[in-house]
């Protein structure tokens, strides 16, 4: 049994015990907090056995072998690399480290102490994505792209009336490119590759963060174009543009129904059988790689071409004022 003890108890973290909970061989054991009786509160929510208020403790205790890192972006490296120098394997939610060369830094580090350190991107593990990856052969050569997610967040309410929030907040490593944006870059490097430049724009809101952004990746003969925010909303899909047809993708985070659209007028239509939401595939390829069944480096290879696109795409953008 791989066991778990969970850092952070946000509501990704909720969905991280239930997506455990459908994946055998694997089980949420204790939850942590800084606040001990939050951690025991969370445990009775998330069905952990039991809970702790001191992480140091805990990572020497023993009693579990893995953790996973659900915590602000801003605590992921400390408290991810705290983990693999104690023999720990450690899931880590996306975006993995601010800057990519910190998570080259933890994969060295992990690789050192012999234990799997996995960013939790939870759409590169997605049977709709893989399916997307599927149909790319038939599009032909690619000249455009088109990577959407705007999905406006309740808490920008809070912005407006001159609150700080932490998903919102830059010294907590929030914002919309680190939250949403993360997926269209994932996106990007996963199907397209690591492009060769960026040109960048974001929108900035109060209290320093960005609320929404765009960027535009060039290849040899490709142009990709990505948007993301969390202050608007749209339902307008993604698309890949090949000379011999295009791609229309519902939701890029977790693509369901996909159209084929080929250039002699016939339309093919894929649906995806999958919840619109889970993290289960991304814990069940943890769970392989800590048995040693396969070995991560694909993986991060695909987190440091997203995390370096991201290092690219924050050096380029120019605020919208």
């Amino acid at each position: 049994m791989l066991r778990f003890a969970t850092l952070g108890t946000s509501w990704i973290t909720t969905q991280f015990a239930e997506a455990v909970a459908r994946v055998p061989g694997v089980e949420v054991a204790v939850a942590c907090s800084r606040d001990a009786e939050r951690a025991a509160r969370f445990a009775r929510v998330i069905g952990a056995r039991s809970s702790s208020g001191d992480l140091p403790a805990l990572l020497a205790s023993g009693a579990v072998d893995a953790v996973y890192v659900g915590t602000p972006n801003s605590l992921h490296l400390a408290q991810a690399t705290d983990a693999v120098r104690a023999g720990l394997h450690v899931l880590v939610e996306k975006p993995a480290t601010l800057r990519a060369a910190d998570f080259a830094t933890l994969v060295a580090e992990a690789d050192a102490a012999g234990v799997v350190v996995l960013e939790g991107m939870r759409s590169a593990y997605d049977p709709g994505t893989a399916a997307v990856r599927a149909l790319l052969p038939r599009l032909g050569t690619l000249r455009l792209a088109s990577l959407r997610y705007c999905q406006r967040s309740s808490r920008y309410d809070l912005v407006l009336a001159g609150e700080r929030v932490n998903i919102f907040d830059p010294a907590l490593g929030g914002g919309a490119l680190n939250d949403l944006g993360v997926y269209c870059v994932s996106a990007l490097v996963d199907l397209l590759g690591e492009p060769a430049s960026v040109l960048a724009a974001s929108v900035p809101i109060g209290g320093g963060g960005d609320g929404a952004g765009t960027a535009l990746a060039s290849y040899p003969g490709l142009v990709a174009a990505l948007t993301w925010s969390k202050i608007t909303a749209s339902d307008v899909p993604s698309e890949l543009q090949g000379e011999q047809g295009t791609l229309v993708i519902d939701h890029l985070p977790a693509p369901r129904r996909l159209e084929l659209r080929l250039l002699d007028g016939t339309t093919e239509v894929v649906d995806v059988d999958a919840p619109p939401f889970t993290l289960e595939y991304e814990v069940e390829r943890f769970a392989r790689l800590c048995r040693g069944e396969d070995s991560p480096a694909a993986d991060h290879a695909r987190t440091l071409a997203a995390l370096r696109t991201m290092d690219a795409i924050r050096a380029a953008s120019v605020p919208a004022r």
